[in-house]
C-alpha cells in the first residue's frame, strides 16, 4: 500500500517531443509537397514529355540564331547556285554531305557534283556550301527552312494567346452565367465553327492581301471554339461549388469570381488544351501555304517551302527533306509535351 501511495517521478528524458523523425518525414513527403512541385515531379517523370519540350527549346534556339549562321538570306539568289545538294565543310572528306547527288538519265543513275566540275575545270563552286543545299533559284534552303520556322512558332504564339484572350474569357463568361446568356453565346460560336477555314481565308485574301495578317485573322475567327468549348465545361462543373458559393456570399463581384476563383482551379485543364491547340494552328498554316494561301514570295515558311520543293521531288528529293522534318518534329513535340502536362496536372494519377 505504501509503495502504491508513492509519488511516481518522471525525468526529463522519459517524454520525447510530437515532432520526431518518422512523424516529420511523413509530413515531409505527404502534406507538406505543394501542388505545383507535385506537378512538376511528375512531368520530369515522363520522358516522352521532356524530350518533347527539349526538342522545342532547340528549335526555338536555331529558328533564332541559325539565318544567322551564314552569309545567305532567305531571300537572296544567286543563279550559278541553283539545284546544289547539301555539302556541309569538314563531312565532305568522310563521303558524306559532299555536294554529290544520284540523278536519273536515260541511261541509269548517274552520280553528279556540281560543286566540282567533271573535266577538272574550274567551277568557282570549291569553296561554296550549302548545308541544306540549293533551291532552283539558287536560294540557301537551311537559312530559309530556320526562317520558315519562325513563321510556324509566330503561329504557335498566336494560337496561345488566341486561346487565352479569347476562347478562355468567352468559354468562362458563357458558362457562368448560363441560361439566356450561354445559348446565344454558344449557338453564335457553333455558328462560326461551321464555317470551313478554308472559306474563311479565302473572304480574306479578298479583303486583305495573303499573309500573316490574313492567317493570324483566320485563326481569331474559329481558333478559339476549342477553349471555349473546355472552358465552359470547366465552369458548368465548378460554378455550384461550396467556395464558390462562399464568394457570393460575401458579395464578391462576378468577374472576380470567375477570374480569381474559379480561373485558378481549371488553370491545369487550360494549359494542356492550349498545347493541344498548338499543332493543329501550326499544322493549318502549313497546309495554306502549300496551297498557295500563305505568306507571299520570297518569305519562306515551312509549307510553302514544302511546296515549292514538291515540284523538283523526282530530280532533286533533298529539298523537301529540311522542312518536313522540322515541321514533323516540332508539331510531334508539341503533342508529347501536351500529353505530358496531361498526365502531370490530371489529380486522378497521384501517386502516394
Amino acid at each position: 500500500m505504501n509503495k502504491q501511495n508513492e509519488k511516481i517521478m518522471f525525468a526529463e528524458d522519459d517524454f520525447e517531443l510530437l515532432h520526431g523523425d518518422s512523424i516529420s518525414q511523413m509530413d515531409e513527403n505527404y502534406s507538406s509537397q505543394s501542388y505545383w512541385r507535385d506537378v512538376w515531379h511528375r512531368f520530369i517523370r515522363n520522358k516522352g514529355a521532356v524530350i518533347g519540350f527539349l526538342c522545342i527549346v532547340l528549335i526555338i534556339l536555331l529558328a533564332i540564331f541559325a539565318p544567322h549562321w551564314n552569309e545567305y538570306t532567305y531571300d537572296s539568289q544567286i543563279i550559278t547556285n541553283q539545284n546544289l545538294a547539301p555539302r556541309v565543310q569538314g563531312l565532305e572528306k568522310f563521303g558524306i554531305f559532299d555536294g554529290s547527288e544520284s540523278m536519273s538519265t536515260s541511261t541509269g543513275e548517274v552520280e553528279v557534283n556540281k560543286y566540282i566540275s567533271q573535266d577538272g575545270a574550274e567551277t568557282g563552286l570549291e569553296d561554296t556550301y550549302y548545308w541544306f543545299g540549293s533551291d532552283v533559284l539558287g536560294r540557301d534552303i537551311f537559312t530559309r527552312t530556320w526562317i520558315g520556322t519562325r513563321i510556324s512558332l509566330y503561329i504557335a504564339l498566336a494560337a496561345v494567346l488566341i486561346d487565352m484572350l479569347f476562347g478562355l474569357s468567352y468559354g468562362l463568361i458563357s458558362g457562368y452565367f448560363g441560361g439566356a446568356v450561354d445559348n446565344v453565346m454558344q449557338r453564335f460560336a457553333e455558328v462560326l465553327n461551321g464555317i470551313p477555314s478554308l472559306v474563311i481565308v479565302t473572304l480574306l485574301i479578298i479583303v486583305l492581301k495573303p499573309g500573316l495578317l490574313t492567317i493570324t485573322f483566320s485563326l481569331m475567327i474559329t481558333g478559339w471554339i476549342g477553349m471555349n468549348r473546355i472552358a465552359r465545361a470547366q465552369m458548368l462543373k465548378l460554378k455550384e461549388q461550396e467556395f464558390v458559393l462562399a464568394s457570393r456570399t460575401l458579395g464578391a463581384p462576378n468577374f472576380m469570381i470567375i477570374f480569381k476563383e474559379i480561373l485558378p482551379n481549371i488553370f491545369g485543364q487550360i494549359i494542356t488544351n492550349t498545347m493541344f491547340s498548338i499543332p493543329n494552328a501550326i499544322f493549318t498554316e502549313a497546309f495554306l501555304a502549300f496551297i498557295g494561301l500563305g505568306v507571299p514570295a520570297p518569305m519562306a515558311s515551312l509549307g510553302s517551302l514544302i511546296s515549292e520543293a514538291f515540284k523538283s521531288f523526282t530530280t532533286h528529293p533533298y529539298m523537301i527533306i529540311p522542312p518536313i522534318i522540322v515541321l514533323a518534329v516540332l508539331m510531334l513535340s508539341f503533342n508529347l509535351l501536351a500529353d505530358g502536362l496531361r498526365d502531370a496536372f490530371d489529380p486522378k494519377m497521384k501517386e502516394m
